[in-house]
């Protein structure tokens, strides 16, 4: 049996006339539909292009329903007339699987048909007869040919094949046999229950492995990616054992918003992918009727994160099923389960922690208590628990008792655990009901490739990072809350640091915060990004950056201290919850010396720092008319004979030998005519480049003998680019009050091959010298700052300078 990759399962429903029929047309996951008057069959099913239809968002969903139902009839009935025109006559059952079976049939959606017979001799022509004409009207198919025992067989071995027979549908001819065969699959896969349902764990982890979480992909995978439609079918499956619960009402409704999204997919695309890639989002919010591709992902996240946390609840239930052999005889009532007290309210049952029997269900605090029992506990709450407790308990009075800020900071303390019980509160609706402002980051997608998560889900994961660090700080509590508040502000309008530090500043006052911690909280969120962004992207050396970030900590009279550690901690937390790209050694580094920096302005002692000036060693490398080079790990060093646009120039021969700046820094010694510069530079992949190779390279350019340009534009048109993906235009900012000594000029463009060496000519071109560089790269986003002087050593003072330079580095960047 061809079930193939596409293969779809159903949990079996036993209906009125047989227990192997099902409706012949669904609209959704088991939904009926209506018959509708037949549509055109073809490729394209139910055809209409991306426009949004009447209605909002509920109508065009109806109407893509009304599509499948009516394109589904019409596949019924043309299928079952093509079997009697073979003239099968008794003993051989057309059968569908997969999602023409459980009436969801996308247009760009496979049929998958099985031909079941009793031995009959002339089968291959009765197939043939039948298939051709599929193909001849351009239907994907895949088919196969069996006798019931084949079909049994099959489905012994070949666990998604199984599952497709699991949710078999006569289409037409011998109704018994049609019976038999969806009866003996689904006794088969109940008698092997704990081998088939351990298959399916692996096999379906394995896919999670492979396709990423819907909820926290930009371009995910509506089918495959977990959270997907392939998750609610495999929970179906799994529930046909009678040993897992079956999706409730909320999967279900989750499961028909993701199939409508496919459908529309389809039908804008043309095409039978399942990727929801960028440069679709729009069309298909349209053809949803939704506002805009951010709506289209919020709804999404929403519907997945449902889907998740069911699976993820089934799972759990399942492992501990197939681990347990006398389950059977424990569920009869012949040993009793134990029940171990976790915390005041709360018990550990079947590694699921539920209330206990006292529990006080008038007490507003319970929620938080239990949820924080349950992560301390390393376990998950319990379903009906949580619900219980949404159903039952009454919201917290304002301000918080001391008990429940006490037990917010101890499950959020309690770290990586702390994500899945926040998670069970969050599908209730019990963090929105704690935390109003909550609802805003809800769900909300970062559309950043950076982030690896929605608003809601980072700052949850920013906090149980921050669990790790409590030992560093004066006052873990304002950390864990503060780690939890920082991106409070995203999705009103303005800088989100700003509006979210007012936000932060209520939040903490109606849970209980002292004025003090309040206003602590408050500075915290406003500055969360201080440290990085200052670490990065200025000059350490220059008195004005440390006086800055001592004006940002310093908000909160006599309390800098405790700032400054909690924002350091908070710098960790943020970037490691944000992705791979937002954090390593190098940014780790400057924000560690910028710390040390500004605690001893604080104390009034003197830090231990790098050197970061020229050894005299350095100096002496190119004390004769050439270049040397040294690279210690990600250090470069060049030493060579001063010259206008040394820097850019060097930094382009860096870029032709696959290596990406993150800082850049230049000391001239006079007395010589040497200058020395120090790269930190990364390779894009691989291992550094050998020293001789960039050294040669170096004197080339130098002598006039290599074309740099000409070289990185050869690389820069060899990077492939996906057409249609916008990208934003680069924008160039003088940053004012950044530095005394020198003009301070941000970037921020995609990033490419020689980017650096682009903006160094725009500045060279305007007779100045890069003096200091940071240049940080977030994912393909740069964000580089450079140092500037003119040639006497001095700042850009006029209007018209600043201006020509900032025009100059844009129209070397497009």
């Amino acid at each position: 049996m061809q079930t193939g990759t596409d293969t779809d399962i159903d949990a079996p429903t036993e209906p009125a006339n047989g227990p192997g029929a099902q409706p012949a047309t669904t609209g959704g996951a088991g939904r009926p539909a209506a018959e509708e008057p037949a549509a055109a069959v073809g490729r394209d099913g139910a055809g209409g292009g991306g426009d949004a239809r009447g209605g909002g968002p509920d109508g065009a969903r109806a109407e893509l329903a009304a599509a499948r139902a009516r394109r589904g009839a019409e596949l019924d009935r043309w299928l079952a007339e093509l079997l009697a025109e073979t003239g099968a006559g008794d003993e051989v059952a057309l059968v569908t699987v997969g999602s023409h079976g459980r009436g969801e049939l996308t247009p760009g959606g496979d049929l998958d048909l099985v031909l079941v017979h009793r031995g009959r001799p002339d089968i291959a022509e009765i197939a043939d007869r039948l298939w051709y004409p599929i193909w001849d009207r351009g239907l994907r198919l895949d088919h196969s040919v069996r006798t019931l025992e084949e079909a049994r067989q099959v489905a012994g071995s070949d666990l998604k094949a199984a599952m497709g027979l699991l949710g078999a549908r006569r289409l037409a001819g011998d109704q018994e046999l049609a019976d038999q065969l969806r009866t003996a699959v689904l006794a088969d896969w109940r008698l092997q229950a704990r081998r088939r349902l351990a298959e399916l764990a692996e096999l379906t982890r394995r896919r999670w492995a492979d396709q990423g979480e819907l909820a926290f992909l930009l371009e995910p995978d509506l089918k495959e990616a977990r959270g997907g439609l392939r998750d609610v079918h495999v929970m179906q499956a799994a529930a046909a054992t009678w040993a897992a619960p079956g999706p409730g009402e909320r999967v279900r409704a989750a499961h028909d918003l993701l199939l409508d999204v496919r459908h529309a997919l389809h039908e804008t695309t043309g095409r039978a992918t399942d990727r929801l890639v960028l440069q679709e989002h729009e069309a298909v919010a349209r053809a949803l009727g939704l506002a805009d591709g951010t709506a289209l992902l919020r709804a999404i996240v929403e519907a997945a994160r449902t889907v998740t946390y069911a699976a993820d609840h089934l799972w759990r239930h399942v492992d501990r099923y197939c681990a347990d052999r006398s389950r059977s005889v424990r569920a009869a009532g012949a040993v009793r389960i134990e029940r171990r007290p976790v915390g005041d309210g709360a018990v550990e049952h079947d590694g699921e922690v539920v209330l206990a029997r006292g529990a006080d269900l008038t007490d507003p605090v319970l929620p938080l208590r239990v949820a924080s029992a349950a992560a301390q506990a390393g376990l998950p709450l319990a379903p009906a628990t949580v619900e219980r407790l949404a159903d039952k308990v009454p919201p917290l009075p304002v301000p918080w008792p001391a008990e429940a800020r006490d037990a917010l900071v101890s499950l959020l303390g309690a770290g990586a655990p702390a994500i899945t019980v926040w998670e069970a509160l969050d599908q209730a609706g019990l963090i929105v009901r704690a935390l109003p402002e909550w609802e805003r980051v809800r769900n909300r997608p970062q559309r950043n490739p950076v982030h690896r998560f929605t608003v809601d889900r980072h700052l949850v994961e920013a906090a149980a990072g921050a669990a790790a660090m409590t030992r560093d700080v004066a006052r873990p509590d304002l950390l864990l809350v503060g780690a939890l508040l920082h991106d409070i502000g995203k999705g009103l309008p303005g800088d989100h640091s700003r509006t979210g530090a007012v936000l932060a500043r209520e939040m903490a006052v109606r849970m209980g915060f002292a004025d003090g911690d309040a206003d602590v909280l408050e500075t915290v969120v406003r500055h969360h990004l201080l440290l990085p962004d200052t670490a990065t992207r200025r000059d350490l050396d220059d008195p004005v950056t440390v006086q800055t970030v001592l004006d940002g900590v310093c908000a909160v009279p006599g309390r800098g201290r405790e700032v400054l550690e909690i924002l350091a901690a908070l710098a960790v937390a943020d970037a490691q919850a944000t992705g791979p790209a937002a954090w390593g050694a190098w940014k780790a580094r400057l924000v560690e010396e910028l710390v040390r920096r500004v605690d001893a302005r604080l104390t009034g002692t003197t830090p231990p720092r790098e050197d970061l000036h020229p050894a005299p060693g350095d100096l002496a490398l190119a004390r004769h008319d050439g270049a040397s080079v040294r690279v210690v790990g990600s250090r470069v060093t060049v030493a060579v004979r001063d010259r206008p646009g040394l820097l850019w120039r060097a930094a382009g021969v860096l870029a032709l030998h696959r290596l990406v700046v993150r800082t850049a820094r230049v000391f001239s010694a006079a007395d010589v005519g040497t200058a020395v510069l120090d790269f930190v530079a990364v390779p894009e992949y691989g291992t550094p480049p050998e020293p001789a190779a960039l050294e040669a390279d170096l004197r080339r350019m130098l002598a006039g003998r290599l074309d740099v340009a000409a070289r990185l534009e050869q690389r820069a048109a060899a990077v492939r680019r996906r057409p249609g993906v916008p990208v934003p235009p680069p924008r160039v900012t003088i940053v004012d009050d950044a530095s005394s000594t020198a003009t301070v000029v941000e970037v921020r463009a995609h990033d490419r091959p020689g980017l650096l060496w682009r903006i160094g000519q725009a500045i060279g071109a305007c007779g100045l010298q890069v003096v200091g560089a940071r240049v940080d790269t977030l994912g393909a986003e740069a964000v580089d700052v450079f140092y500037v002087v003119d040639g006497e050593g001095r700042p850009l003072e006029t209007p018209a300078a600043l201006s020509s330079l900032r025009e100059k580095i844009l129209a070397a960047l497009r």
